[in-house]
């Protein structure tokens, strides 16, 4: 990797966006820290840290049945609790990281990764207790619950975003940062099968629908039971392999401290140099604007793959095609995507951290799958090109293989193009326009749907 970095840094670069690289050996690390060699170790525990960050949001998704099962006798709140729990979601993430990053100079990144995880372990073990416990409570009492453990875990998302990509990026490690994005696209894949498979397993899916405990399992509360306590699970299994991480730096910090070291004092920590966005923004603005588009871009993704069904009539149609299966495969197939498009970041040399313009350039283009949508099967009224294959392949996958590439690719050249100690804030600042972007697409996805 160094040396792939060292002859990278003998090309000639445009001196309007130029890497800062203070290391005369072309070594990028943190300040205070000594050379930091890549561990497959610290990359798994960055990969759980990932997963760990979108799976309560995917553990939303899955649930949806169970959550319209919840609210079947009310008839406002089945049609309006998926508005308001993506609105919640959006806004507290949004605001939480602009506070989170203003609050630079005296950050403690692993705290803040610490405190995410056990609001999501806290949030989510309520949320599974409440579907074998309290089970008769009216609408409006479950939707206000709901909406309390909504707000809950995306305060954690907006910690643990703020605090991972900031505290990432002191180890000066871009393949650190890929394996974030990759186990947020494990999330991704994860409950999707789920799903699928579950619905598979049913022998007559239409038997008893609407019946509490039907043989639909998402809407059963043993099977949503199952859903949230895996959630609580991979909180507990990251919490404990973060602990690991802090651990192995803190025994090897004895002459030298490492890039936990000294923002873990709790007592007194280190002040930080406090940079300002602006400032920031001026040395990334290529790749700001594009994890912003990038991510504004793909939230259309969601509303097209619920409205899109099969276009082989569905009384004809194999089960797989059925829209109970067909709407989860589409969701894994754009998660496939985006998943595959995380990992081949893993490559050094199938990146563009060195072509910011570029990244903007391929993130606007992505538009142009917005129309490739309107030529699919969109509540079975005909499609343009009458075929399950394109849109599957050509649309969903496609579309979240560019997420992946890009989005990975944004948030691991920041660090190439700040000074050292304005790493941290930059892993900030990016993951800051990363919610920027999600909740721009959130918003304007109404005007779509």
């Amino acid at each position: 990797m160094d040396r792939l970095r060292k002859a990278l840094n003998q090309q000639p670069s445009s001196p309007a966006y130029e890497p800062l690289d203070n290391d005369p050996d072309g070594d990028t690390t943190h300040r205070k820290a000594p050379h930091h060699r890549f561990s497959w170790l610290e990359y798994s525990i960055f990969l759980l840290l990932g997963i760990s960050m979108l799976w309560a949001w995917n553990m939303f998704l899955a649930a949806s049945p169970y959550f319209q099962h919840r609210f079947r006798t009310s008839p406002s709140l089945l049609t309006s609790f998926p508005s308001a729990l993506i609105s919640v979601s959006c806004i507290t993430n949004l605001v939480s990281m602009l506070l989170l990053t203003h609050l630079q100079s005296r950050a403690n990144y692993p705290n803040r990764i610490i405190l995410s995880l056990i609001l999501n372990i806290v949030a989510f073990t309520l949320l599974a207790l409440s579907t074998v416990m309290f089970r008769g409570v009216s609408p409006g009492v479950y939707f206000g619950f709901l909406m309390a453990i909504v707000f809950t875990a995306s305060l954690a998302a907006g910690f643990c975003q703020n605090g991972v990509f900031a505290y990432v990026s002191g180890f000066g490690v871009g393949e650190y940062t890929q394996a974030i994005m990759t186990g947020q696209g494990v999330a991704g894949v994860l409950p999707c099968i789920a799903q699928i498979v579950s619905v598979l397993s049913v022998n007559e899916p239409d038997a008893d629908a609407g019946k509490d405990g039907g043989t639909v399992p998402q809407e059963s509360g043993k099977s949503a039971f199952a859903y949230f306590l895996t959630a609580t699970a991979v909180s507990v299994a990251a919490l404990l392999a973060f602990f690991l991480l802090l651990r192995r730096h803190l025994d090897a910090s004895t002459e030298a401290k490492s890039p936990i070291s000294d923002a873990d004092d709790s007592e007194h920590p280190t002040p930080r140099k406090v940079v300002g966005m602006w400032t920031l923004f001026k040395k990334l603005h290529y790749l700001a604007a594009a994890v912003f588009l990038t991510f504004a871009i793909t939230m259309v993704f969601p509303v097209f793959t619920q409205q899109i069904t099969s276009v082989r009539p569905a009384d004809t149609a194999p089960r797989i095609l059925q829209p109970a299966c067909f709407i989860p495969l589409a969701f894994l197939l754009w998660n496939a995507g985006d998943l595959a498009g995380r990992l081949v970041t893993l490559n050094p040399k199938l990146t563009l951290v060195r072509w910011p313009r570029t990244i903007f350039l391929m993130a606007l283009a992505r538009g142009v799958f917005i129309p490739l949508y309107l030529l699919c099967n969109i509540h079975g009224r005909g499609a343009a090109i009458s075929s399950d294959l394109f849109y599957l392949v050509i649309v969903q996958f496609l579309f979240g293989l560019s997420n992946g590439y890009l989005g990975s690719t944004c948030m691991m050249g920041a660090g190439e193009w700040v000074d050292v100690e304005e790493r941290e804030a930059a892993g900030g600042f990016m993951g800051l326009m990363l919610v920027f972007g999600l909740t721009a697409g959130s918003l304007l996805s109404f005007s779509v749907a």
